[in-house]
């Protein structure tokens, strides 16, 4: 907490947030993670390599989930990427109505097992997620991780 009469903190130059779009399609996915991974090099987040490769696999899965699930809704979605000074943060937003859960994981399925595999992940890197609903309708996936252990 400032007291009264001090100045501000000023963000540390890499903090920030950061959107774009890209439309519902399978080419998004790896577009969609090298645009992540090259935005915390070029800002020079303080991350361990652990957190960025973590953090790549989480984007990989969200907009696969986006384009996969949701693309006769939302040909368009939008990943936001919001870097504070003590964690980085990954959120995917898509104009489907449908709110997912991460499923229990069933051997005998081929596939279903993203959002299991994010709230994994974020949970091993001592971060947190969750789905919640915009005001258009539609939804926001993210994940929070902490930049440090």
């Amino acid at each position: 907490m400032e007291s009264p009469g001090s100045v501000p903190a000023r963000p540390l130059p890499y903090e920030g947030v950061w959107r774009f779009t890209a439309p519902a399609r399978d080419v998004s996915v790896p577009r969609a993670r090298h645009a992540v991974r090259d935005l915390v090099r070029r800002q020079g987040v303080p991350v361990r390599d652990e957190v960025v490769q973590a953090l790549l696999l989480i984007v990989s899965e969200l907009v696969t989930n986006a384009v996969r699930h949701a693309a006769l809704l939302s040909p368009e979605v939008a990943v936001e990427i919001a870097v504070g000074p003590e964690w980085i943060r990954v959120a995917v937003e898509d104009n489907h109505p449908y709110r997912p859960a991460a499923l229990v994981s069933d051997a005998a399925r081929t596939g279903g097992r993203g959002l299991l595999l994010v709230k994994e992940i974020t949970r091993e890197a001592g971060g947190e997620w969750d789905v919640q609903h915009t005001p258009h309708g539609g939804k926001i996936i993210w994940a929070a991780l902490p930049l440090r252990p």
